[in-house]
């Protein structure tokens, strides 16, 4: 294990930029799949902007899934799915779709249920959403997402130059439809708190780009011969170690959650989990590569004004 720290923290040669056309072709491929999925196969959308009925079932003895759904079949509803939680097998969520049905018919459908089951369980847990909430709840969910990209690259067009603005919402756009495309491939619930996963892994993401974009522009006036082709090679090494460390760290963390945080919060967690992976991958094969295309000295040589009235 210490082998593995030394090595990572130790000061890096890798060739990032060597392997730069084979990266454009996986992130092309993982693109366009992920587009496929969400195109011809969907998502499953959670509660939340389905609309239907929630319920955390729990008996103090192990619960019969199969005897549990042939009591509901006497409710009037078209879908119902039962799923076993935790490792004794007493608890059960009760998932059932009421597109058609608004607030009140929902109660009325729960109590249903309560009647049909009895005092043999505890009601942990009811959620009711209406068609028309979920509706609006799934256009806010896009809504959210878009302004977050566009608010994200607005800052680093300030903070940097509309090369490094455009490199960062590549990479962000890339990012969210990927993962997007994985949920929608695995039929991993789509939530609010999936896209609250999203837009999170949307700021790590970005972090992790101006840690680089930082060190670029350093470079940049640092090594004013140095070709730009092995100066972004060089910038990228030398945050190299960082972006593992701090990977692995969340890495680690998101995979505890994912592992024992339940089927509740599955989504959520995997969305995490794939979003550090993603993320760090684009923060070098995405948007610090795309600025190979760039003359970036001509950018950096203009003199800009900054907020602070200095010229640079």
């Amino acid at each position: 294990m210490m082998k593995i720290f030394k090595w990572v923290t130790k000061d890096t040669t890798i060739n990032f930029m060597g392997a730069r056309k084979w990266t454009y072709a996986l992130s092309a491929i993982m693109v366009l799949l992920s587009i496929a999925s969400i195109t011809f196969k969907g998502f499953n959308y959670g509660i939340d902007f389905s609309g239907g009925i929630l319920m955390e079932l729990k008996s103090e003895n192990k619960i019969n899934v199969e005897e549990l759904r042939k009591q509901l079949s006497a409710v009037d509803l078209d879908e119902i799915n039962l799923q076993s939680i935790g490792e004794t097998g007493n608890e059960v969520v009760l998932r059932a779709q009421a597109k058609n049905l608004d607030e009140k018919q929902q109660m009325a459908v729960v109590n249903q249920i309560k009647s049909t089951l009895g005092s043999a369980y505890e009601y942990r847990r009811v959620e009711l959403v209406g068609p028309q909430v979920g509706g609006e709840l799934k256009k806010a969910g896009v809504i959210a997402s878009v302004i977050a990209v566009l608010a994200i690259s607005a800052y680093i067009w300030f903070r940097f130059e509309w090369q490094f603005a455009l490199g960062a919402m590549l990479g962000l756009i890339h990012d969210v439809v990927v993962t997007v495309g994985v949920l929608s491939f695995f039929d991993f619930d789509f939530s609010l708190t999936t896209v609250a996963a999203i837009l999170t892994l949307a700021g790590y993401s970005v972090n992790d780009t101006v840690v680089t974009y930082d060190r670029i522009r350093e470079n940049l006036r640092k090594f004013k011969k140095m070709p730009q082709f092995d100066l972004l090679n060089k910038s990228i090494n030398d945050i190299f170690s960082r972006t593992i460390l701090t990977g692995c760290t969340t890495l680690l963390a998101a995979l505890a959650l994912l592992i024992w945080g339940g089927d509740t919060l599955r989504s959520f967690s995997f969305t995490i989990v794939w979003g550090v992976l993603v993320g760090t991958y684009s923060s070098i094969y995405v948007s610090a590569v795309f600025l190979n295309l760039f003359n970036l000295r001509a950018a950096q040589d203009e003199k800009v004004i900054n907020p602070f009235g200095n010229v640079e």
